[in-house]
């Protein structure tokens, strides 16, 4: 099953020249995403799975697609524990 990506409610974005910034606005915490992670979000909340979302990163930047789908899942990883996601499973992961 496929599921959204979706950044919680309390979760402000402001978009700038070198990426994107995350504002937790519970904690007032923020994130600085590079342009590539915002890429990566982007095309997750867009409704991308992260397999589709791999292929963007290895077409744009010429890396492996194993290094890719790692990347995907490992930042996907980081704003969860964060906080900052829904908590839902996305495709190739069980739990």
């Amino acid at each position: 099953m496929t599921r959204s990506t979706r950044l919680h409610s309390h979760v402000t974005t402001v978009a700038t020249n070198d990426g994107l910034i995350l504002l937790d606005e519970r904690g007032g915490r923020y994130w600085q995403l590079n342009t590539t992670a915002a890429a990566i979000l982007e095309h997750l909340t867009r409704g991308s799975d992260p397999r589709t979302t791999a292929e963007h990163l290895v077409s744009r930047y010429g890396i492996g697609h194993a290094q890719a789908e790692s990347d995907v899942h490992t930042f996907l990883e980081h704003l969860r524990s964060a906080g900052l996601l829904h908590s839902t499973p996305d495709n190739g992961t069980t739990g």
